[in-house]
């Protein structure tokens, strides 16, 4: 990797439920920079990060934000209007993808398999069950499995769900409701225009939900995943069709559920974060090293990518030079 010095603000922080995740993913990412002689501005976003960004004035953003608002479009529209050069993907892709409704409605004509199901309002929830148990109830514009609970026969939710249970009804007024798929829990790495490999999720208890997911300990990777090579480039290949089809840029990581008593059949991508993890425990940093790509490596290539991008957007006169 081959890129001039620069001058990298890391966007990170912010206010939603994944801060401390953002945090941990934007520290990273500059100190990686600053171990390849970049120049860093930290920003922890708050309502000045308009005013903070202009301050700063960097060659080019590095996105960290997980959540809303730096990965729902909101923080894409804002560097847009001040003409800024920002990893990851842009405005109307983080509109769509953060939306599990709007991506499928993006996604499964073109024949990507996902599971069916449908928005519910949460008031129905305490009058009837919206599926046939066992389902799942997420919220519609969420990530890293925040809010996702799994509606069991045996639960102790209730038939139908209380009010008093503890789950995402507490929480959100209209939720996705789906089928419960059982079985592996996959997720597969895209970088620009390749998809790099297929890692199995095993939580040590219940399943890959937020605390599953950032506390060491509590999930192993096993990292290629110990699948059959046609479900490993099934994955691989939607995965990259997933990244393309909705516009990603720099990396996504797309997450699948597979029913291994059905081959390719019981593969299904449940959603696309078009802005993954960056901390130690992230699950594209760890392809990426399983690959021969540094740390390092990763966040210059996500840099690299940026600068091409705006560089023949310039060029086609899509931005002002």
């Amino acid at each position: 990797m081959n890129l001039p010095k620069l001058h990298v603000a890391v966007l990170m922080g912010g206010w939603s439920s994944e801060r401390p995740v953002s945090l941990m993913s934007g520290e990273g990412v500059a100190k990686a920079l600053e171990s390849r002689g970049h120049r860093v501005t930290r920003i922890d976003m708050d309502r000045d990060v308009a005013a903070r960004l202009a301050e700063a004035a960097p060659d080019v953003v590095f996105n960290a934000l997980h959540g809303s608002p730096g990965e729902d479009g909101t923080v894409q529209g804002l560097m847009d209007l001040m003409g800024l050069t920002y990893t990851h993907s842009g405005l109307a892709t983080s509109v769509i993808a953060i939306d599990k409704e709007l991506t499928k409605q993006a996604l499964v004509p073109h024949g990507i398999p996902m599971p069916g199901g449908r928005i519910v309002e949460t008031a129905e929830l305490y009058e009837r069950d919206p599926l046939a148990r066992p389902y799942v109830l997420k919220p519609v514009n969420e990530g890293s499995s925040v809010g996702v609970a799994i509606v069991t026969e045996g639960g102790n939710m209730g038939s139908p769900i209380s009010r008093a249970a503890k789950g995402p009804w507490q929480e959100f007024d209209r939720l996705l409701a789906e089928p419960f798929i059982r079985g592996k829990e996959l997720t597969t790495a895209v970088i620009g225009d390749k998809a790099l490999m297929v890692t199995e999720l095993k939580p040590k208890s219940g399943f890959y939900d937020f605390d599953a997911k950032y506390t060491d300990g509590m999930t192993e990777h096993v990292c290629p995943a110990e699948i059959p090579d046609d479900i490993t480039e099934a994955c691989k290949d939607i995965a990259l069709r997933a990244h393309k089809l909705l516009g990603c840029k720099g990396t996504s990581r797309s997450d699948f559920r597979w029913d291994d008593e059905r081959g390719v059949e019981g593969l299904f991508l449940l959603e696309v974060n078009t802005q993954p993890g960056m901390t130690p425990l992230s699950l594209v940093p760890e392809q990426a090293r399983h690959c021969g790509m540094s740390y390092e490596d990763l966040v210059e290539a996500i840099i690299a990518e940026a600068l091409r991008d705006a560089a023949a957007a310039r060029h086609h006169g899509e931005i002002p030079a």
